[in-house]
């Protein structure tokens, strides 16, 4: 089973090491200065105090409305008639805010479908720019405020069974072994908008699939598999291209931000004892766009793990605890020191409703604040339908 699971992380860790070949290869001087890293990071961050809790690792376990973020393929997963989510979150001491929200349904009994929603923003950003008056005095009046935001509407689609019919006798046995096979793919609409100076329009595609293997359970999400295109378009007007002067800031121009692929992909096993489930699940992200401080690093292709394991009693409470962001951080003396950013949280389900809580960062062991994540899931019935819990 190990090496089964051994050569899927392979492959996919070449696959990445390919696609950033390919890119790097094909772009011009001029090309790769549009493919920064951490293009569209908010997109990265994760929803869900369930997946915070257990250090981001969803991708083979995930079976609910939040798939539609993790990976598209567990949306079949949705028990209810519909199911709704939401998540709010602070970081920086409450400067920056991140929403999330997310409605689900079963089309049929093999298919389903949701649409998710993400704003990572800062308002009320002091904009000081026409502080002073046209005789030098400064005038508080003259300060107004605007809102840095970044906004997603990710749109789902996930269906049963293999998405290709067997050609031959022996491809149909071979194929025996996938145990409910699911996949799915995402379409992402991202607006991001800085007051009236700057504003930004992208498009982009997910893939995702999930299978079992025996008592295993697999899973594989590939994001911005066609790379990513955020457009910008600055609306700077002579009074604040001014200031940009005189301040010695260099005036932007309308451009191009490319987001290259990152691939995911996780193990995961569940056991059961009685009334009691232990969940646990490995995640690998593999990213393309340079390199980054994660556990394995290159120019080529980086991979950050992490893992999380969730305990449940009855389906009704759960204790979740989880470890990854592995990184070298040096240290005064010049000396490399190992972090990782440890998380913990509970849940609570009560008939139709769920409510999770993670906090991150325990023990302030990683150079990362630590956060408190509150989010919400209602299942919906129909009236004359039973649950189905």
């Amino acid at each position: 089973m190990m090496r089964f699971a051994t050569l899927l992380f392979t492959i996919a860790g070449i696959l990445c090491a390919l696609i950033a070949k390919a890119q790097s290869t094909n772009s011009t001087p001029a090309a790769s200065d549009v493919t920064p890293k951490y293009v569209n990071e908010f997109l990265h961050i994760g929803v869900g105090a369930r997946a915070l809790g257990m250090s981001l690792s969803q991708v083979a376990s995930v079976r609910d409305v939040t798939s539609g973020y993790w990976n598209p393929a567990g949306l079949v997963g949705i028990q209810s008639d519909l199911e709704v989510a939401a998540m709010h979150s602070e970081y920086f001491a409450g400067i920056a805010k991140y929403d999330y929200a997310a409605i689900g349904k079963a089309i049929d009994s093999v298919s389903a479908a949701s649409i998710s929603f993400i704003r990572f923003g800062v308002d009320d950003i002091p904009n000081t720019i026409d502080l002073f008056d046209p005789s030098g005095n400064i005038n508080y009046d003259r300060i107004t405020t605007f809102s840095a935001a970044d906004y997603a509407f990710i749109f789902s689609y996930a269906r049963k069974g293999l998405p290709w019919k067997p050609s031959s006798a022996s491809a149909v046995s071979q194929t025996k072994g996938l145990q409910g096979f699911r996949w799915g793919a995402n379409a992402k609409v991202i607006y991001r908008q800085v007051g009236d100076f700057a504003s930004a329009w992208g498009f982009g595609l997910d893939a995702g699939a999930q299978f079992g293997y025996k008592k295993w359970l697999f899973g594989f999400t590939a994001r911005d598999i066609t790379s990513t295109f955020n457009a910008w378009t600055f609306t700077l007007d002579e009074r604040t291209q001014q200031v940009f002067q005189q301040t010695g800031n260099e005036i932007p121009q309308n451009g191009l931000e490319i987001a290259l692929p990152r691939l995911i992909g996780g193990v995961a096993r569940q056991f059961d004892i009685k009334k009691i489930s232990v969940l646990a699940e490995a995640n690998a992200t593999a990213t393309t766009d340079g390199q980054r401080n994660t556990l394995i690093s290159s120019k080529a292709f980086n991979i950050d793990p992490s893992i999380g394991v969730e305990v449940g009693y009855s389906n009704v409470i759960f204790l979740r605890m989880g470890a990854g962001n592995a990184q070298r951080i040096k240290d005064f003396d010049g000396s490399d020191q190992m972090t990782f950013q440890p998380n913990i949280g509970v849940g609570l389900r009560i008939k139709q409703l769920q409510l999770d809580y993670a906090l991150s960062d325990i023990g302030n062991v990683s150079d990362v604040l630590y956060s408190n994540v509150f989010s919400l899931k209602f299942h919906i019935y129909k009236s004359d339908s039973k649950s189905r819990l």
